[in-house]
């Protein structure tokens, strides 16, 4: 994967845009830290369709996942607490 800095991604994008269709995934980086990926489009829709949501958006759905099957309560009763003497 190549690097480009945010300075040479903004003068020369196109270079940057041809080489991520060409070569695949280019990482930018700014102040010497990774920061971004550009990955062609035919790459992200791969990995958007590989990705499962995550805890918090399963919790946030209005929507079921799945249907869980509940066991029927049985008709025993509780037992009572021990008394102490």
């Amino acid at each position: 994967m190549n690097t480009w800095s945010v300075q040479d991604a903004k003068a020369r994008f196109s270079e940057l845009l041809q080489a991520s269709v060409k070569q695949g995934p280019q990482m930018v980086t700014k102040h010497g830290a990774e920061a971004a990926v550009l990955v062609p489009a035919q790459e992200w829709r791969r990995l958007t369709a590989q990705a499962r949501p995550g805890l918090k958006s399963v919790l946030l759905a209005c929507e079921a996942r799945a249907d869980l099957p509940l066991p029927e309560r049985g008709k025993l009763r509780r037992r009572r607490p021990i008394e102490s003497d």
